[in-house]
């Protein structure tokens, strides 16, 4: 048995899994403790199920922490970032297009070195050790420990950023060293960026994984916890507190996956429905769709693996006015219970509505009897309006799709939607991302750029998905149950020597020992 928790920003989500059956469920206004709330989340699901601790064999916990820090600049630690790129890239330097407010925050630390490689590996310039020497020594003098390494094409060649990083290890000990190629994609800029937002989260990630696994111990629960990434795979304790900056959009990500668990349909669109906003996806073989541009996370520019999501304003407490024409973006989120009409308050929420119209039961139905119908009409009309437009700019294509729906807002859908081949709204559906969680596989991706003059096609598909399936495993894949998931080829056309890149990722069922 399993324990999938999802700590969002209204809600604390949590199940209890035997398989893929749910045997009990929970949901909560998230605590500003976060270590009390997934305490209590942990209580309410093994008291409900009658389940003693010991049988439980995972637990898989979502969270919103790291995206939170970096949206409020909060609890970032000051970076360093050092860039092997010289002579030939020092056009546009590190955080060139970084907000001022978290560019100061982090640091301005940015230095450029000789270095980096070409696309096919060939090397730039060498190392020069006087000159990373000096870096390193003006870094340790500020006693900056964050530190990001990048350089040109890492991900085609990584040697450069492995030299400097050891570099770097040798003078500060207590480095926490983030490396480009690891984190991101082909783009030194949104690579660089990425790698520097994962290492200002190292003391954070830190703070986190103790204070989960603090938890876990306080129930006496002695068994491996892994965190939710944004890709719809798992990665280890140990993992996280290296690559804090995966778990980006990883909320989303488990809601899409539970929807797919849930309902049964591996190629739909999910429309998961929260108290401030809806995020929209699409289903594409029971995984998330990637998104192909770059991602903003806080106003950074980044190249992570994200998923395409669109969010929109409109949750179960989005403020309903001008007689129902005008709804959200602003909600009242985890004050509806006690702002909301049929709570006792004194907003007119989208929560209303759907208690006006019958399309749910909560709290105090007199406390709305008086609210016109007509606007009442109009505001509900409003609401599947602004989901259809949603679902129409990320359907793949003009004909009607099927739609999903999950999160604790998803009764706010009363009747049929025009851009709905078919409306599911499945049992346990307001705890889709505590069961994405906890369901969700281990995944390992690998990119390169290779040149078919000097390796044959299926010879690099092959070496690429080998490396793949090898990353899987080192995650904590059953070797058994491994598959491909996607596979990305695109032709470089402005590159000589037939130049392709080659993105291949594999997925596997974790094992649990």
């Amino acid at each position: 048995m399993r324990i999938g928790i999802d700590v969002g920003g209204t809600h604390t989500d949590a199940v209890l899994m035997d398989g893929l059956t749910v045997v009990s469920s929970y949901k909560a206004l998230t605590t500003r403790d976060v270590r009390r709330g997934i305490i209590e989340a942990l209580d309410a699901v093994l008291s409900d199920a009658g389940v003693e601790p010991a049988a439980i064999e995972a637990v898989m916990i979502g969270t919103t922490h790291f995206t939170n820090a970096v949206i409020e600049r909060k609890e970032l630690s000051e970076t360093a970032i050092i860039r092997a790129c010289l002579p030939t890239g020092s056009g546009l330097p590190p955080m060139v297009d970084w907000p001022k407010d978290i560019a100061e925050v982090v640091g301005n630390h940015c230095y450029m070195v000789s270095g980096g490689h070409l696309f096919n590996g060939i090397p730039i310039a060498e190392i020069n050790d006087v000159e990373i020497d000096k870096v390193i020594t003006d870094i340790a003098a500020k006693n900056v420990n964050d530190i990001a390494v990048s350089a040109a094409f890492s991900p085609a060649n990584a040697e450069h950023e492995i030299i400097i990083s050891k570099k770097v290890r040798e003078k500060i000990s207590n480095a926490n060293i983030s490396l480009s190629h690891e984190i991101g994609r082909l783009g030194i800029l949104e690579r660089e960026n990425a790698a520097l937002l994962n290492a200002s989260l190292g003391n954070l990630a830190d703070r986190v994984v103790s204070n989960m696994r603090i938890a876990l111990e306080e129930r006496q629960i002695d068994c491996p916890f892994y965190i939710s990434q944004n890709d719809g795979t798992l990665m280890s304790a140990d993992y996280i507190a290296r690559y804090p900056a995966l778990t980006f959009s990883s909320g989303p990500t488990n809601s899409l996956r539970g929807a797919a668990i849930l309902s049964g349909i591996d190629n739909a669109i999910v429309v998961d429905i929260g108290g401030t906003t809806s995020d929209v996806g699409v289903l594409a073989d029971g995984f998330p769709r990637e998104s192909n541009s770059h991602i903003n996370v806080g106003g950074v520019r980044t190249n992570f693996r994200m998923p395409d999501i669109l969010t929109i304003g409109l949750g179960g407490g989005s403020l309903v006015r001008d007689s129902g024409i005008s709804i959200g973006p602003q909600s009242v989120g985890h004050r509806l219970v006690s702002e909301g009409l049929v709570f006792g308050g004194d907003t007119l929420t989208t929560t209303d509505i759907a208690v006006a119209n019958g399309s749910c039961e909560v709290g105090d139905k007199d406390r709305i009897s008086r609210l016109d119908s007509d606007e009442v009409e109009t505001a509900t009309q409003t609401i599947h309006n602004i989901i259809d437009d949603a679902i129409d700019k990320m359907r793949p294509s003009e004909e009607p799709v099927p739609v999903i729906l999950v999160g604790g807002g998803a009764i706010l859908i009363s009747r049929q939607l025009e851009t709905a081949l078919q409306l599911i709204q499945p049992e346990y559906a307001e705890v889709a991302n505590a069961i994405g969680a906890a369901i969700a596989q281990v995944g390992g991706e690998v990119e390169y750029i290779v040149s078919y003059s000097e390796i044959e096609r299926e010879t690099a598909l092959k070496k690429i998905t080998e490396e793949a399936e090898l990353k899987a495993i080192s995650a904590g894949a059953d070797e058994s149950t491994l598959r491909v998931l996607d596979v990305e080829e695109t032709t470089m056309s402005y590159m000589d020597d037939d130049a392709a890149r080659l993105r291949i990722k594999v997925v596997g069922d974790l094992k649990l020992v």
